[in-house]
């Protein structure tokens, strides 16, 4: 079963969520420094790293899956969080500049779907950032945090899982390689571990990083297109059931 929407909301207060926030934020703006003027959301519960671009971005938003539940985000102004379904956004095709996509992937019911939903509201040139649990990772093996849950991915298997839907990876990366404890003096010590974990790329770290383009497909032979993904209707958001304020 997905993790719920408070659950998260929850660990990302604790001592280690709040590490875990710093390190992710962290690698998120080395790859997406400049969004200025841009159109950002996140896909799944992003709102620990979306607040990074409120002061940026002409546009944002957070799309939370039915299956977590959704919270209100942010907790004052207006609300840019909205419940979705995996595979019907209320967002227009090629609306969407840059797609933060974390706690979403591995627990979707059926990643194909999500997938195509990604690729559809990208612009041609947009970018996706997944981050997903490593399989090879201690995090992917302890319950007690949001990694631990749904289905954890090596680089091959996100890579075919991508390629099939039409992206091109175009940035591979790692992130939080510290043991996911509680322990003050362990926590004091990430940032120098996420330093030296990442400069030696043994790739045991919790979570893979992975930014991909969408692919256009161009006319080919005698001005015939290859098959695109099927383009699916934006979902009916006027009812606000199912997004709880905590």
């Amino acid at each position: 079963m997905p993790l719920d929407a408070k659950t998260l909301r929850d660990f990302y207060r604790t001592p280690l969520g709040r590490v875990v926030r710093r390190q992710l934020t962290t690698a998120i703006r080395a790859r997406w420094s400049r969004v200025s003027g841009l159109t950002v959301a996140g896909a799944g519960f992003a709102t620990p790293f979306l607040g990074t671009f409120r002061t940026e971005a002409q546009r944002l938003a957070c799309l939370m899956p039915a299956r977590q539940g959704a919270i209100v985000w942010p907790h004052s102004g207006h609300c840019h969080s909205v419940l979705v379904t995996e595979n019907q956004w209320p967002l227009p095709d090629n609306s969407v500049d840059r797609l933060l996509v974390v706690h979403c992937l591995e627990q979707a019911e059926r990643p194909g779907p999500l997938l195509r939903e990604v690729w559809r509201v990208l612009k041609p040139e947009g970018r996706a950032l997944f981050v997903v649990p490593n399989r090879r990772g201690l995090w992917s093996r302890m319950d007690r945090t949001p990694f631990g849950h749904g289905l954890p991915f090596s680089r091959g298997q996100l890579e075919t899982q991508l390629i099939d839907a039409l992206f091109t990876p175009v940035d591979w990366g790692e992130a939080l390689y510290f043991p996911p404890v509680n322990q003050r003096l362990l926590l004091r010590i990430a940032t120098p571990i996420e330093r030296f974990g990442s400069s030696m790329s043994i790739g045991v770290a919790g979570v893979i990083l992975v930014e991909a383009k969408k692919e256009v497909m161009a006319p080919v032979g005698s001005g015939k297109r290859v098959a695109q993904p099927a383009i699916l209707k934006p979902a009916d958001t006027r009812s606000t059931s199912g997004v709880r304020r905590f």
